[in-house]
């Protein structure tokens, strides 16, 4: 491979990393990792304890027996065991954190850029009635010099 093909392939590479996209993508993935340590930790501090309060504090032990008997616990087990529980837990976790992301992140950024967007438009409906507002005075200057040409001519 030639020194110029490298370069080529290293500016690729580049250009491909600084594409907004890429960047924004990697951000997401790292606060997304961090973020999963605070759900995890309010479900496991706090959602557990409430469900605790009326039955068992772990949310993986609700289980249903679907054929019995259901005795024991990991490889141990006997019969068929539906763990609810866990699927319970795993739901409850990703409701957490779809309603952070949306009411912490999505929601105050759609009212961002619909400001920005309201802006837009007002400036913009400003321009038009500037526009409309000189189309109209030369419309009259037009029809004025016309008048005019019309009265001088009749008169020579």
């Amino acid at each position: 491979m030639s020194d110029q093909d490298k370069t080529g392939i290293l500016q690729g590479f580049k250009a491909f990393l600084m594409r907004g996209n890429v960047v924004d993508l990697a951000v997401a993935v790292v606060i997304g990792a961090a973020f999963t340590n605070i759900v995890n930790s309010v479900v496991k501090g706090v959602i557990n304890p409430l469900v605790g309060a009326f039955g068992t504090k772990n949310l993986d032990s609700y289980s249903s027996c679907l054929k019995g008997p259901c005795e024991g616990a990991g490889d141990a087990a006997t019969g068929v065991r539906i763990l609810w529980g866990s699927v319970l837990g795993a739901t409850l976790q990703f409701l957490i954190t779809a309603a952070v992301v949306y009411f912490l992140m999505v929601l105050p950024m759609a009212k961002y850029l619909a400001r920005v967007e309201a802006r837009r438009k007002a400036k913009e409906g400003t321009r038009e009635v500037v526009e409309i507002t000189e189309l109209e005075v030369l419309k009259e200057i037009r029809d004025t010099l016309v008048a005019q040409r019309g009265t001088g001519h009749g008169e020579r």
